[in-house]
């Protein structure tokens, strides 16, 4: 299902879409992200995705294995929050979604029509190919995201995101 993208009608505001996880150059993106969205009026939606544990406890146990796995969730997007509030003078949307990264990268861009741009970083390594991140969604994406895919390169500087945005 293609959702019709709504970032330029008359109430609607183009949105930036960045997942956040725990690589290094997830900062990359975050940082071109906002400054995009500042630079052209638009908004930032950082995406956080708990993914499922591999864990078989008991239900107690579980529930406060995810408990704690969505306040450390919480605090990322905090600090991260203030990074983009500190560069580009936006306040960023947070969301914490629970599932495969993909699959709720893919949802939410269906659900909410004003997102038209996801950004991810390349990881700077040489052999380590383009990053977990980029790797899964160009698995998964194979046309399901109906939205342009920017990727930056994982070493660039704040100075040269600064020059790029």
């Amino acid at each position: 299902m293609v959702t019709k993208r709504k970032s330029h009608e008359a109430g609607h505001r183009r949105k930036f879409l960045v997942v956040i996880d725990d690589t290094s150059e997830c900062d990359r993106a975050v940082i071109y992200a906002a400054r995009r969205a500042a630079s052209t009026g638009g908004a930032l939606t950082m995406l956080m995705v708990i993914e499922p544990g591999q864990f078989q406890h008991w239900l107690g146990v579980e529930e406060i294995m995810k408990a704690e796995a969505r306040e450390a969730a919480e605090e990322v997007l905090a600090r991260f929050d203030e990074r983009v509030r500190a560069v580009a003078q936006i306040s960023p949307e947070s969301v914490i979604r629970d599932g495969m990264v993909a699959e709720q990268i893919s949802d939410l861009i269906n659900e909410d029509e004003d997102i038209a741009i996801l950004v991810l970083a390349a990881a700077t390594g040489s052999g380590d190919g383009p990053g977990p991140l980029v790797s899964s969604i160009a698995n998964h994406a194979n046309g399901a995201f109906h939205i342009p895919v920017t990727i930056v390169p994982g070493d660039l500087s704040d100075e040269d995101i600064e020059a790029l945005a």
